[in-house]
């Protein structure tokens, strides 16, 4: 197949584009590198299935007319702003990104009929305390002005399906961490922690480090959205992935640093948009997909640390 995957130059596109390649598909991907890294992809440089990396921004219609003109049978749609904190601080620009580069998206696959895949967030998602974890149908919450954005990208993107007819599912990863994420900036906390263990340095826990969190393995989560453009069952859904299991920040810092003295509690930065326990259930995920992660958290920080070792110079 041909496909478009934006924002794949970031940590997650980077590994989607890597499975797309894999398998055997023509792949363009596209970034506008505000927050991937050409050093991501760097390795796919002469790979045959690799037919195009475009620098380029999804707000621009001309060039999305451009590279449309390719004809593509998906398009994994990745690229938008991802900081909670910075979408509180400059909401225009996270709507801009989110939203209105979305709805770009969209127009141009509606012309073309091409299936997308949009990537959102569990970040959308109320508080909750079912020990049976979080469902599709949870209710959603727009704590912060990136968890609203991304709820208007889904309400969009699933409106196309519903009104043309035009393939199209949501996906809302937990939280992703793994090799190629960065090492510094929001929802990299099990990178940051690893980077500051291996540099005897304090790992900073924002307010109580009671709040849960349930963390998916990169490839596994690249496996996952990747199937969701196979597959036609999907068509038309919402659909979570995660490991099933959640832990403490206490709890994983003390699991990385091995050491408690080294483990500094710090006041929330945004703790009115903090959701206090997240704990996936992939259970739609593995009936329609027959999707299941093949990485516990041991053994995903083992590789996860072996590869910062390894790669002081890309994070």
């Amino acid at each position: 197949m041909k496909i478009l995957v934006t924002g794949g130059a970031g940590f997650i596109g980077r590994w989607i584009v890597k499975r797309l390649l894999d398998d055997g598909h023509d792949v363009w991907a596209m970034d506008d590198l505000s927050n991937g890294r050409r050093e991501n992809i760097e390795e796919f440089k002469g790979h045959p299935g690799l037919k195009d990396f475009i620098e380029g921004d999804i707000k621009n219609v001309e060039l999305l007319n451009k590279l449309f003109l390719n004809g593509f049978d998906i398009c994994y749609h990745l690229a938008a702003s991802i900081n909670v904190q910075d979408s509180i601080d400059d909401p225009r620009t996270t709507f801009e990104n989110d939203v209105t580069g979305t709805f770009n998206v969209l127009e141009q696959c509606k012309k073309y009929n091409t299936k997308i895949v949009f990537m959102s967030t569990c970040m959308v998602y109320d508080r909750a305390n079912d020990e049976t974890g979080i469902t599709e149908i949870h209710p959603v919450k727009p704590a912060s002005p990136y968890a609203g954005s991304k709820i208007a990208g889904e309400n969009m993107v699933l409106s196309y399906w519903y009104a043309y007819g035009m393939p199209a599912v949501v996906v809302r990863p937990f939280n992703t961490y793994g090799p190629f994420q960065k090492t510094g900036g929001e929802g990299g906390v099990i990178a940051i922690f690893i980077k500051n263990a291996l540099a005897s340095a304090d790992l900073g826990i924002y307010g109580s480090g009671e709040q849960t969190r349930d963390f998916l393995y990169v490839e596994d989560c690249a496996s996952f959205v990747v199937q969701c453009g196979y597959n036609d069952a999907v068509n038309g859904e919402i659909v979570n992935a995660g490991l099933g299991q959640d832990v403490t920040i206490n709890e994983l810092a003390k699991l990385i640093a091995k050491d408690n003295i080294k483990i500094k509690h710090l006041p929330h930065i945004h703790p009115q948009s903090e959701i206090m326990k997240l704990l996936c259930n992939s259970t739609k995920a593995n009936k329609l997909l027959g999707w299941q992660p093949k990485y516990d958290l041991e053994t995903g920080i083992a590789k996860t640390t072996d590869w910062i070792k390894n790669n002081a110079n890309l994070i």
